[in-house]
């Protein structure tokens, strides 16, 4: 039997405002334990939520960029477990009507698109975090993190591979952070995956039981959490055995999953309105005021890159996956006054290659589209080959100068003289007449070799195009 994997993420974004959702206290990472808990935070008698107006807006920012509908009146509800780090015994959540319903994310798969539904996105506090590996038997108990604002993002069961669950997961990372409601950071917990996973028999209509996978902090994580998860349901179901709805932790050390507790349904939360806090009213000019002041969106931009640079899919696709890559691009395309195909190529290829291997942001780079234009400019005026130009950019990178600066002080600049090329040719035939004679067989990897003594004899300086063409001229 061929099996078919479906998956559903929930994501926790943790909105960029400076103080937490219904307190004062700041929401800044890395603070002394319970140093950012305030009294509504910990719950003190007496205490009331205020709701914090940036968390709103973050919320209705998000939900005009997806295309989903935003609620007007919307309720906060308080979900009701017990944890050691939450205080209050409950979260304030949202349930029956969200801030946001429905949109839609759009993923890329190599050259083709898939439009990935989301059910709702709805405003919430984060919990504290419990703190076991310090502490000797004991677990201690830091609320900082309690109180933190969260818009939690739920998609339809829509994927049906770990690579659409991770390409889904990155479209709505680069979302959050291209609109500016989410700083993406995965190591400091600000962008969080659960993923929901199923599987069921090809061509079957009913969903299987599914399992969720928490707190996913990396998209290699979830990608390996997903197929181990799939791989354990399928053997499990081909063994006699049934899978039974839970909640599961991913150890990334083993690469597996392994019970965490039984999953819980809505019921057993026992949601109810709020009556500390009112409804969320919002009316419609505070919804086009949002949408005015929203960037050019992402899905918006990479149709623009195809239609006005000639871009491929893919290659608008990777320029857009990001606001400041794609910013990048635009203005070294300004600087160039033109060649968008260039310096795409560049900024795929050499600059991608040299900030992931230093850990890079793209604003960190120290070669700026304005140099690296510079650069892409020598390379058009046949000042330097393709070749001499990855050693001018990896010099442009070490911080020795600019590319002009580079050229001459290394003597890089490319031989294009017709008669000078000419000559080393000539050399090069004089010594190698068996060679020539396999060129005249038809054999092109010698023409090749020939290619190659020209341009050693010339140290890597004469212009390549004008040497095939010379020896293609000679050698008739």
């Amino acid at each position: 039997m061929k099996w078919e994997v479906v998956i559903g993420l929930e994501t926790h974004a943790q909105l960029s405002t400076a103080s937490k959702i219904f307190s004062g206290a700041p929401t800044a990472f890395g603070a002394a334990p319970n140093s950012q808990a305030s009294a509504v935070d910990i719950a003190l008698p007496g205490v009331l939520p205020v709701l914090n107006k940036g968390a709103v807006e973050r919320a209705i920012r998000f939900g005009v960029a997806v295309g989903g509908t935003i609620s007007q009146r919307s309720v906060f509800a308080r979900k009701n477990y017990f944890y050691p780090d939450l205080p209050k015994g409950y979260q304030i959540s949202q349930y029956e009507i969200p801030i946001v319903a429905g949109g839609s994310v759009t993923i890329a798969i190599a050259e083709t698109e898939k439009r990935i539904r989301l059910t709702r996105a709805h405003l919430e506090e984060d919990a504290g975090k419990s703190l076991h590996e310090d502490f000797h038997g004991m677990t201690g108990i830091d609320l900082n993190r309690a109180g933190t604002p969260l818009l939690e993002i739920v998609s339809e069961p829509d994927m049906r591979s770990a690579a659409e669950a991770v390409a889904y997961a990155k479209a709505l990372h680069a979302l959050v952070r291209w609109i500016g409601i989410c700083d993406g950071n995965l190591q400091e917990g600000s962008f969080r995956c659960d993923a929901n996973v199923s599987v069921r028999p090809t061509g079957s209509d009913d969903l299987g039981t599914r399992c969720e996978i928490k707190n996913l902090n990396s998209f290699r994580f979830l990608q390996h959490a997903i197929e181990f998860e799939a791989r354990r349901q399928i053997e499990l179901i081909e063994d006699g055995g049934a899978v039974v709805q839970e909640t599961r932790l991913y150890d990334p050390d083993r690469n597996e999953t392994r019970p965490m507790r039984t999953k819980e349904d809505a019921h057993d939360y026992r949601y109810f309105p709020d009556p500390d806090l009112p409804p969320l009213v919002i009316d419609a000019a505070w919804i086009e005021r949002v949408k005015s002041e929203l960037p050019e969106l992402p899905d918006v931009m990479k149709a623009r890159f195809v239609t006005q640079y000639g871009l491929s899919m893919y290659e608008a696709a990777a320029l857009t996956a990001s606001r400041e890559v794609a910013h990048y691009f635009e203005d070294t395309v300004r600087v160039l006054g033109g060649a968008p195909n260039l310096a795409a190529s560049w900024i795929m290829g050499a600059l991608s290659a040299a900030l992931n291997r230093e850990e890079r942001e793209i604003g960190a780079a120290p070669v700026t589209p304005h140099t690296l234009a510079e650069l892409l400019r020598r390379i058009q005026d046949n000042t330097i080959s393709g070749k001499m130009a990855k050693d001018v950019f990896d010099a442009m990178w070490a911080g020795e100068g600019d590319a002009d600066l580079i050229i001459e002080r290394n003597g890089l600049r490319q031989i294009s003289d017709e008669g000078a090329i000419e000559r080393i040719v000539d050399d090069v035939l004089a010594a190698n007449a068996a060679i020539i004679a396999e060129v005249k067989a038809g054999r092109e990897k010698a023409f090749n070799s020939l290619v190659g003594q020209v341009m050693k004899a010339s140290k890597g300086k004469a212009n390549p195009a004008q040497v095939n063409a010379i020896l293609k001229r000679k050698l008739g």
